[in-house]
């Protein structure tokens, strides 16, 4: 397509001058961009607030979550800075090194090839870069839709004698490689509400591929949490003790210990250094594109009640409802205390209120808000805070596209979800 090509080139010639520029000058000028783009990106801005207030693990106040928040950008910009940077160097061991490469180079030398379960932290594609120097080694890698752009990411992350391969080639090359003693690398700490597993991660379930824990008991490979951190200019790795299956235990279960394992460790070394991962990507989200409207696929969102009776009922009664479309994201009420006896939803958070301007809270989590209050300055305040959408009544039925008459479940899902 002419608008990729546009783009590649675009980028290219952008990033051209940055190959030739110091790290500490990369560093520099990305951690400055980063602040730009926190304030030029809000829906970026917006989902890595929420994140950051999704992770009830992570007690933090709301100017200290802001502080990581600007911080993560600025990682990111760095990131994005170094691909031009890594493409023209020679000798990745200047700006990475592994603390204890020991064990996993004598369990490679062994024929037993480690599986590497890693996330975003620092810069990310080092540690394919870094691995690759010392040991053959294939790495998970979605492809972007710029075939131009892609080949020349590619182009970096393989310029060592690394492979990536496709999420669709997951298990037939990856037990290949493990097979001819390559390691294998897996960036685990995606949402995948199609993965069909998920655990706890930060307080909040989330769901993750479960593929290294499979491929791991499928060859017996031991699962090693590489991490990575950016300490003065640099970079260090560091890899956890192998995690190994047991090939006498029920697969499910040994999946899902392993897969806990890996994730707490991982958790752990973000949980260190929060404002070296990737806050802004949606590790909660709890389902795929094919039911609701990506605008109404929110993982977090909350429902205020009307005070006047006739509407709250209507309302009470589509709660199952709700529960129907968002079978496991996180949902708040808001009701008011003249009703809190009455039954609602066994499975959501119930908040009471006896005036409108208590609805008016300062928290960043909800990114959907469904405001059947009748009190308008909800949406002013709460799409200044992390809200992508704030919906009313009328609003909901008008996007519906059916009559009056209808039932308020049927507006409801004629708004919310694609069309069967």
């Amino acid at each position: 397509m002419v608008s990729h090509r546009v783009c590649y080139l675009m980028i290219r010639a952008v990033t051209w001058p940055v190959r030739f520029l110091p790290y500490s000058v990369i560093h520099k000028l990305g951690s400055y961009l980063g602040r730009i783009a926190y304030y030029a990106l809000p829906k970026f801005r917006k989902r890595t607030l929420s994140n950051l207030s999704l992770a009830t693990s992570l007690v933090m106040t709301q100017q200290e979550r802001v502080k990581i928040a600007k911080a993560s950008f600025e990682n990111l910009m760095i990131t994005c800075l170094e691909y031009a940077k890594f493409d023209a160097e020679k000798n990745i061991e200047q700006i990475a090194t592994c603390d204890n490469p020991e064990l996993a180079d004598q369990l490679m030398k062994e024929g037993k090839p480690v599986i590497f379960f890693c996330g975003h932290q620092a810069n990310w594609e080092v540690l394919f870069l870094e691995g690759t120097r010392r040991m053959p080694g294939v790495a998970i890698g979605r492809p972007i839709k710029n075939e131009l752009l892609y080949q020349w990411v590619l182009g970096i992350r393989q310029k060592y004698g690394g492979k990536i391969i496709t999420p669709s080639q997951a298990i037939k090359e990856g037990l290949r490689g493990l097979k001819r003693g390559a390691f294998l690398g897996i960036v685990g700490d995606q949402g995948r509400p199609d993965s069909g597993y998920c655990s706890p991660f930060f307080g909040r379930t989330a769901w993750t591929s479960p593929i290294a824990a499979i491929l791991a008991y499928r060859t017996g490979s031991p699962i090693m949490v590489a991490m990575t951190r950016r300490v003065e200019g640099k970079y260090r790795i560091r890899y956890s003790d192998p995690i190994w299956p047991n090939l006498e235990a029920p697969l499910q279960a040994e999946v899902d210990r392993m897969m806990r394992e890996a994730l707490g460790i991982l958790e752990k070394s973000i949980r260190d250094i929060p404002e070296q991962w990737l806050w802004a990507h949606n590790r909660w989200k709890q389902q795929t594109l094919d039911k609701v409207k990506r605008t109404f696929r929110q993982e977090c969102l909350c429902i205020m009640m009307p005070q006047e009776q006739t509407a709250f009922e209507m309302i009470r009664e589509a709660l199952p409802t709700f529960r129907e479309i968002y079978p496991l994201e996180f949902i708040t009420l808001f009701v008011p205390k003249e009703f809190a006896h009455l039954p609602l939803l066994d499975d959501v958070e119930v908040r009471t209120y006896s005036e409108f301007k208590e609805l008016l809270v300062f928290e960043d989590q909800f990114k959907l808000v469904y405001n059947f209050s009748g009190y308008k300055p909800v949406k002013k305040h709460f799409m200044g805070l992390c809200a992508v959408k704030v919906i009313d009544l009328q609003e909901l039925k008008k996007l519906s596209g059916l009559t009056a008459d209808q039932p308020f479940g049927s507006h409801l899902k004629g708004a919310v979800c694609h069309a069967s």
